[in-house]
């Protein structure tokens, strides 16, 4: 029986260009990452030409594609203005996400530019100041695959 190769969370990497372009910083603090890929889809129904009595087959095709990254954990004083200074511009910044235990020649980054969507902090007595991140891509990000 052979088992599963997996990875564990700090070889999911999420990481933000910085002010020296070609340069990415991870984002200090995140306790929790994950990427969702979406495929919008639009349906046509089409009827039976033989037998229009019967019902008609739903047929599907994409319309579109979206990637959206979140994130939660403590919030690090190393990422505070990177990441209020990104959100206040509502431009985008460059992002990639790394999987840094993919297999050679399989995906290993994806990469764009993308929105900061949302910034939410949380506070507690107590407890550190915490927050959670919605981050949207602007279009399909580029995939590089993991060189030998």
């Amino acid at each position: 029986m052979a088992r599963a190769i997996t990875e564990n969370f700090h070889e999911f990497v999420l990481e933000i260009e910085t002010e020296t372009p070609g340069t990415y910083a991870a984002l200090c603090g995140l306790t929790s990452r994950g990427i969702n890929r979406t495929s919008n889809m639009s349906t046509s129904e089409v009827p039976d030409c033989e037998n229009e009595a019967l019902p008609a087959a739903v047929e599907r095709a994409v319309q579109s594609q979206e990637v959206t990254v979140s994130g939660s954990g403590v919030w690090a004083q190393t990422s505070h203005e990177l990441m209020l200074d990104w959100w206040y511009s509502g431009a985008t910044k460059n992002v990639r996400i790394k999987n840094t235990k993919a297999a050679v020649g399989d995906t290993e980054i994806e990469a764009g530019a993308a929105y900061l969507v949302s910034i939410s902090n949380q506070a507690e007595r107590g407890q550190k100041v915490t927050a959670e991140i919605s981050v949207e891509f602007d279009g399909i990000p580029t995939r590089t695959a993991k060189a030998a």
